[in-house]
């Protein structure tokens, strides 16, 4: 597995630090001793994987704020499809973390996992319901700004 390296221990060689004896002291880095009991995972390793979802997010999150002006300043359908998209995957993501942090259990997780994936969905598919049959989202949040 790994080991854990203590500053202190690597750096008192007899020396007294002000904090040596505090909870200050924090694991320094994490050292892989044996590999091969690392979980193996199909095409990239889940560092990889991780890191282009929080890319992913980000990105997202970037991308949502010049939408969200664009559609004032150019309202229309590519707009409100756009947003419709965005919106739902955003909110689908920071939900996800929601769960990840507050549900436990191997059945919950798989339920939660699945709740939220029927809500993403019917938020998504909603959206796009309420773009193609109503007046869409750029002019309802007009509409609702000259109230």
């Amino acid at each position: 597995m790994a080991a854990l390296v203590r500053v202190g221990a690597v750096c008192r060689a007899g020396r007294v630090f002000p904090f040596s004896k505090s909870l200050l002291i924090r694991p320094a880095a994490i050292l892989p001793q044996d590999r091969s009991s690392l979980p193996a995972s199909p095409g990239r390793p889940a560092s990889t994987k991780a890191s282009l979802h929080w890319t992913g997010e980000r990105a997202v999150s970037v991308v949502l704020l010049g939408l969200i002006p664009a559609a004032y300043m150019y309202p229309g359908a590519a707009m409100d499809y756009s947003l419709a998209a965005a919106l739902a995957l955003h909110g689908h993501w920071g939900l996800g973390q929601v769960l990840t942090d507050y549900v436990h259990g191997e059945a919950k997780v798989k339920l939660a996992n699945a709740g939220l994936l029927a809500l993403s969905s019917l938020t998504f598919a909603g959206l796009c319901y309420f773009n193609y049959h109503d007046v869409g989202i750029c002019k309802a949040v007009a509409m609702l700004w000259s109230l």
